[in-house]
Parts: C-alpha cells; structure tokens; sequence
C-alpha cells in the first residue's frame, strides 16, 4: 500500500498524482453511456445466474481492472468463466478454464444485437445461461431483446470514463483500508452503473421496503459512498456520499471541499466530479469529501468508532 499524508491523503507515484482526469461531460457521451449501461445488464445478469449469492449481491458486482471492468469468476458445470469488458482493445473478452478465449467487438451496435451476440457465443462454448431479460433500475426499461433505441459506442468516451474509475479506484481503496470493521471491496455495480465502497456499523437496519435486492442490500446501518455518470436529479458525472438509515441532523452537516453539497431529493451528498478534476490537487479534494462524510455520517449516527476503524500512527 502506498504511504499517506497526514490528511489521509496517498503519497500516490508522480505520474498517478499528476495524471490529467478525463472530462466526462454527460451531453457529450449520454448515447455511449446508455447502451454500456445495458450490455454491461446483459453480462451482469450473466453472473447473477452463474454465481452462488453472497450478502448485499456483492456476487454479481465488477472489478475494475488495467483494461476495463470485469466479472468475478463464474462458476458453469465443472468449468469457470470470467467476463471483461476491454476499454484498450474494445472487445467483450470471455476467457474460460479449459483455456478458451473468445472476443466479442464492442462497437456500435444495437443493444438487441448484442444481447443475441454474447447469447449465440455462451453456447458456443457449452455455457448457456437463461436471464429476465427486462433492465433493471432504469426508468422506462426495454427488454435487451427488443431494444433497438440504444446502439451508440465511442470508444474514446468508454476508454475515459474506465480512465475516472483506474484513476478514482486507488483512493477508494486506501479510504477503505482504514476501516476495520465490514466493508464491501471497492467494487462496480452494473444496474445503478457506479463504482461503490460501502462501511457497516455490524448493527441491523430497520425494515426496508422496495425490491428483494434493495432490502438485502440495506439490511443492516451503513454508510456508503461512490460514483457514478449521472442520472435522474443529478445531470453530471458525481461522487456521493450517504448513510442509511440518515441520521438525525446529516443534512446540516459540514463536509469539505466547498464544492460538496447535500441534495435533498437524493438525500445525500454530492461533489460534483468537475471540480474534483478542475481542482489544484484532484486526489486530495477526493480524500476531504471521503473523510468528512463519512466522520459526520459516523458521528451522527453513533458507531462504534472506538473498534471500527483503524488508529492512525
């Protein structure tokens, strides 16, 4: 693990601290997000039905990797797969255990075609796999095999934002390390299209209602954050921060950099990723919106903090 400051902040090589973050303008690549965010469902569902469910569905999340994003290990009969979606070589890489490799093109295409695409080579290679075919945590869904709307793909576009996420990835993990109690791995999930790190408190939440996943994955206090593109009430790539159940007085809570605000309508914080990229030091403005939601979130909920996290020296 790389030293830190004493703000928390990673004593990161040169080269990574003073790497340009891409700009990921939403008007500019809202196509090519749309139709990633759907062939990354069709491959997402793949693993939830390949893989045994562990708690909160991290079973199913994706990792970011040197070349893009990919599945955990699948598991299909006596054999195992992994799924890659390469933002260098822009394929849809499937390697499995006997040593096949197979690559799909990511190009533009329709999200219909692509489904039928990575369906036909699953066979192929003795690994046929059923899913509901219906996205999820979209509005106005279309059934992968039906959807014909969504067919845009820029290269550039999905090489920049796995560039956000390689870049934001390290301080999301040295933020988590800190932590010594549960924590989810710094991990991507493919139905809200975010990349999420999530603390917890070892108590039980209140009741949640909503879909199976929503109320498992809230089973229990946590304090959670991430980002994500942009979508529904907040139109920009943004990273965010929020605890569940909120405590009383979270909204009122001052939290740094001066960019960071509280947005009601989400009930959560939000640090517009803009300013993190336009600031003087993008990793330390990182670090500051990490490190006082979470103490605030923290503080006003009352854990434990005392056998949570890790002493600094």
């Amino acid at each position: 693990m790389y030293p830190t400051a004493s703000n928390g902040s990673m004593l990161l090589p040169m080269a990574l601290r003073t790497a340009a973050w891409p700009a990921l303008p939403l008007d500019e690549w809202r196509d090519t997000y749309a139709t990633l965010h759907m062939w990354t469902q069709i491959v997402g569902k793949a693993c939830l039905a390949l893989t045994p469910l562990t708690n909160h569905y991290w079973n199913i999340a994706f990792h970011v990797t040197p070349v893009g994003l990919a599945t955990p290990v699948m598991y299909h009969g006596d054999r195992t797969l992994q799924i890659t979606f390469d933002f260098h070589r822009h394929v849809l890489r499937i390697d499995v255990s006997d040593g096949v490799c197979r690559t799909l093109p990511l190009e533009p295409q329709t999200v219909a075609d692509f489904y039928a695409r990575f369906m036909a080579t699953l066979r192929d290679l003795g690994m046929p796999v059923r899913i509901w075919t219906m996205p999820v945590e979209i509005p106005d869904p279309i059934r992968f095999t039906e959807d014909v709307v969504h067919h845009t793909y820029d290269p550039k576009q999905a090489h920049a934002f796995w560039s956000a996420l390689a870049l934001m990835k390290p301080i999301f993990e040295n933020f988590r390390c800190r932590f010594l109690g549960k924590c989810s791995p710094v991990h991507f999930f493919w139905g809200s299209f975010d990349l999420a790190v999530t603390r917890f408190s070892g108590q039980r939440a209140p009741d949640r209602e909503g879909p199976l996943f929503m109320r498992e994955s809230y089973s229990h206090e946590v304090i959670s954050h991430g980002f994500w593109p942009g979508s529904g009430p907040v139109q920009e790539a943004a990273f965010y921060a929020y605890a569940v159940p909120a405590p009383e007085g979270i909204a009122q809570a001052r939290v740094e950099p001066a960019a960071a605000v509280w947005n009601t309508e989400m009930g959560e914080f939000i640090l517009p990723y803009e300013a993190v990229r336009r600031s003087d030091d993008p990793e330390a403005a990182l670090v500051a919106f990490l490190n006082t939601t979470y103490d605030a979130s923290a503080r006003l909920a009352g854990w434990d903090r005392e056998s949570l996290e890790r002493r600094r020296a």
